[in-house]
Formats: C-alpha cells, structure tokens, sequence
C-alpha cells in the first residue's frame, strides 16, 4: 500500500488491486447479507495488520459494528488459543479474517480440536482471492488494455489495475476435506450498483444455503424506537415502545413521532388514525332512553290538557285557575320537547336553540306557576270583609304577569346569541384518544344569567307557595306547588355541581336528566291529585267537596 504513492513513486504499476478496493469490497459484502455485529481476526503482520485497520474504518462508514479485533502468530500456540476463545465465547454470528491461508487453516484447526455448540453461536469466515496479472514494458503500462484467461487486464490513472475479485466458498466435505467454490465476483468495471454478483449459492457451515443472522440486537419493529444501550455499539440496543400518542412507521425507527391534534395512533402504534368523534348521538342506548322519556313526557302533559278540557266546566278545573293551568300544560309539553335539542350531532343553530329554548320555555312554565301561587294568596284576601285585592291581580294582570317575566328572559337569551352565542366545539382536552363534540357556552355570564333568572323566579314561587300553604283547604293548591318548586330546586341545585364535573357527553346527558325531572316534579305535584279526583274520585269533584263542607 506505501508503493501506491504516486508522489513518491510515480513509475509504480500494480499488478494486483489497491487494498482499499480489497476492504471496500468485503465491507460492502457484509452489509449486503446484512451482518451488522461482526467479530475481526488478522494476522499479526503488515498485511493483517493494515488490511483489518482499512476494514475496521470501511465497516464503520457502513454502519457495521464490531465486538471484537484479535491478532495473532502462529508461532505463538497460547496467543492462538486465546483468539479461539474470544471467538467461541463472543455473540457475533460472523467472523472477517485478514490472514494468509495457512494461518486460515490452522485457527480452523484449533476452533475445530474444541467444537462450538452452533446452536447458540455460528462464525463464517470469509476470504478473498485476487487476480493476479505479470506487466513488461513500462512505457506502454497505461496503454495497456487486453484480455487474458477470461480477465481484462488494464491500468487506472494512478497505475492500479481494475479491483477484481473472486469470492471462494470454503466448504467443508463430509470425510473432513475443504473444497473451495467459487460462487462470485466483484467487478469495480461494472457500473455503479452491479459490482457485486453471485453466481451460485452460498453453502453455510451446516450445509444450508439459508443465510446466517448476526446482529447485535434484533430489529425494531414499527411502533417501537431504538434506544442506544449505555456503553456499548450503536448496532446494541433495546427496542422501546413509543409513548402515548406516539408513533413509527419504518423499522429500526430512531424516534417516534407525535400523531397531529385531531388524530390518534391505533393498536400498533404505527399509524395514525382520526379520533373517532364523541357526542349524544340519537342511535346510542342513552340517548333512546332520554328521548323517549322525553317524548313520553309531552304526551302526558298533552293528555293532562285533554282531561282538563274535557272537565273545563267541573269545579276542580275552575276553582284552580284553568286559564294558568292549560299554560302551564303548554309550556310543560315545550319544557320535555325542548330537551330534544340537545340530543344528535351539535350544530351551530342546535347550540344556539337547545340553551335559549330551555331558558324560555322553563322562564314561562316558572311563571304561570308563580302566577297561580299569587292567585292563591289573592284569593284568600279577597275573602277577608272589605277586601277588594283581586281587581289588582285579576286574569288580566295574570297574563301580564307571565309575559313580562317571560319577555325578560327573551331578552337576556337575544342580548347572549348577540354579543357571544353559543357554537359547536372540538374538546380535545379531556380525553386523548378521542373528540368530545359540544357545544361551547361562548358567554359563560350569558348561560348562567339565564340559569339564574330561573332560579329567582322558582325562589320567589317557592317562598310565596311557602307562605300560603296553611290556607283553608279550599285553596291547597299552595301545598302542592310549595312541593314542586322544592322538587325543581332540589333538582336544579344538584345539577350545578355534575354539571361542571361530568365529562364529554355526559354533560348533556345531566342538563336533559335536570330537565326532564323538574318538568316531572312538577306534573305530579300540581297535576296529579287533580287528574287522580277527575277520573278516580268524581263524586269528590263537587263545589262543596272544595269548600270544605263534606265531612
């Protein structure tokens, strides 16, 4: 290799190949059958020594690791032990030999006087031969260019010959004897690609042309990354599997990589797929469930009202305020069909009608009760000698009364969809694997004036029906409606605190429940004796039974 210096001896013409074609090439052939964790043996000597050095840096640049590099003589029978050992005892399935083929045989000698459990460890050694071509007339070298025995024989610019190799296959006979095969050639004339080439297969060391693994550590899979092993080469590593919301799509990943907002990697951890979309949808069990009851609801107020219709001229209908009483119906019937809205894929006019329809429609039914406790009250003042009060709340006022307080609250929802209404929105936050699809409040002041403007309305109903709830029998109404707007409180002041910590869906889920069960309280409370007497006891729907004079 020194006499390949051109400044130095620039008459100089190889008639053997450069070594660092020799190195380049068997680097090249270890990474072609994919030996990454390979162990070197050369001989103690210039050739040996310089050949495996070329062979350690071309290893490198391929990504080849090594565990090991021993050297030894021949002459020296511990040291050639010592080598066989390491060989024996190392992980490497592979083994690259820089030495003459004496040497080649004797440390096959040695490995063969201790026989190896190929079970748990294989070595290959690989051995290069070279063609070898006699130049005579200097002043023509460069010129030179012919064929001889099959081989091309030409010179480079710098007086080398082409690299051209045979790859010799050392198998081993059945009555001990080796037998060397060629089965390919390194060609460095071919182009770029196309310099290696094996024309017949490979027989290993147990007689099977299946090509042998030797890797350090085994190859990651996708969905895993590789982790350098502390200490030790970049071909010894652990396989670590990539974190939440994490993925590798390639094999022998270095890093994983984190899916986008809106998406989320499957099983394997090596593709990211999109989140599936979370909300009360009509097609679930518990949406069925709330929309029947619902629905359900409706047709109970809506049977309610044909009763009382029916009855419209029987004292129980009169003596309870029928005009309030077919109102309150209505908004109940609106009050279960409102909860419908917040059931299904929420859009931006669903967002905006399911909070104001509510509020209206309970701000209505809170009124006409609220109405009838304040007829109670009226009424019973009015019995009193000289009392003229219901000229001041009479069914004129009544109406009054209820749209003033309704139109109040008309107001606050058209003042909310105005500033900032609600729209649907991507909660990304509360679960990762999945999109919760709800509908953002936009003004949180908005959804709780509303919210709270109902509850003044119930407070005051309930402190008044509180009040009157000692009355003569004639007018108890004010015992039930007390009942109700205690039921609706109790309700209202539980759905507070799951609202704010029910998640996703489930939110809607309590605000229909809050709904539906106030709306109940209050059909069973104020509704319920009367239709129960109506139908059940009519002898008991009689003006004196009302007054109080039938024992």
């Amino acid at each position: 290799m020194c006499l390949g210096d051109k400044w130095k001896h620039p008459t100089f013409f190889s008639t053997i190949p450069n070594d660092h074609h020799q190195v380049a090439t068997l680097a090249r052939m270890v990474k072609h059958f994919g030996w990454m964790w390979i162990g070197a043996v050369r001989s103690d000597s210039d050739y040996g020594n310089n050949g495996m050095a070329s062979f350690l840096k071309a290893a490198e640049e391929e990504g080849i690791c090594v565990e090991y590099s021993e050297a030894y003589r021949t002459q020296l029978h511990s040291k050639l032990k010592r080598v066989a050992d390491v060989i024996r005892k190392s992980t490497a399935r592979v083994v690259v030999a820089f030495m003459a083929e004496a040497d080649m045989r004797i440390l096959l000698e040695e490995l063969s006087q201790q026989p190896m459990k190929y079970n748990e460890i294989f070595h290959h050694l690989l051995h290069i031969y070279t063609t070898q071509s006699i130049m005579q007339v200097f002043d023509q070298l460069k010129q030179v260019n012919f064929t001889k025995n099959n081989y091309s024989v030409s010179f480079d610019a710098n007086g080398d010959p082409v690299a051209t190799y045979e790859f010799v296959n050392w198998q081993l006979q059945g009555d001990g004897s080796i037998d060397f095969v060629t089965v390919g050639q390194y060609d460095a004339s071919q182009p770029k690609g196309q310099e290696f080439s094996l024309s017949r297969a490979i027989i290993w060391y147990d007689g099977s042309k299946k090509v042998p693994v030797s890797v350090c550590s085994e190859s990651c899979p996708p969905g895993t990354r590789k982790s350098a092993q502390k200490g030790r080469p970049l071909c010894c590593y652990d396989c670590i599997d990539c974190g939440e919301g994490e993925i590798s799509n390639e094999t022998d990943s270095l890093d994983c990589h984190e899916c986008l907002p809106e998406y989320w990697p499957n099983n394997e951890k090596d593709k990211c797929l999109p989140k599936p979309v979370d909300f009360l949808s009509w097609d679930e069990i518990l949406g069925i469930i709330l929309a029947s009851f619902s629905i359900a609801g409706s047709l109970v107020a809506l049977s309610i009202t044909l009763v009382f219709y029916k009855n419209r001229a029987s004292p129980i209908v009169r003596a309870n305020n029928s005009e309030l009483s077919f109102l309150l119906l209505f908004s109940l019937s609106l009050c279960f069909l409102c909860s419908l809205t917040f059931i299904g894929r929420p859009t931006e006019w669903s967002c905006m009608l399911r909070h104001t329809a509510f509020g209206i429609t309970f701000v209505l039914c809170i009124s006409c009760v609220l109405g009838k406790t304040i007829v109670v009250l009226m009424a019973f003042k009015a019995t009193l000698p000289g009392s003229n009060v219901m000229k001041w709340f009479g069914p004129h006022q009544q109406r009054l009364s209820v749209l003033g307080f309704t139109l109040i609250q008309v107001l606050i929802c058209v003042l909310w969809l105005t500033i900032s209404p609600p729209f649907p929105y991507k909660n990304m936050q509360h679960y990762k694997e999945k999109i919760i699809l709800e509908c953002s409040l936009g003004s949180a002041v908005g959804f709780w004036a509303v919210l709270g403007y109902i509850g003044l309305l119930a407070l005051l109903c309930f402190v008044l029906a509180f009040l009157a709830r000692n009355l003569p029998d004639n007018f108890n109404e004010a015992k039930f409606i007390t009942f109700s707007m205690f039921i609706f409180c109790a309700v209202w002041i539980t759905f507070i605190p799951a609202y704010v910590s029910s998640p996703g869906k489930f939110i809607v889920a309590v605000e229909i429940f809050a709904i539906l069960a106030s709306s109940v309280g209050l059909i069973l409370c104020i509704f319920a004796p009367k239709c129960f007497i109506i139908v059940f006891r009519p002898e008991q729907n009689t003006k004196k039974h009302l007054m109080g004079k039938v024992q």
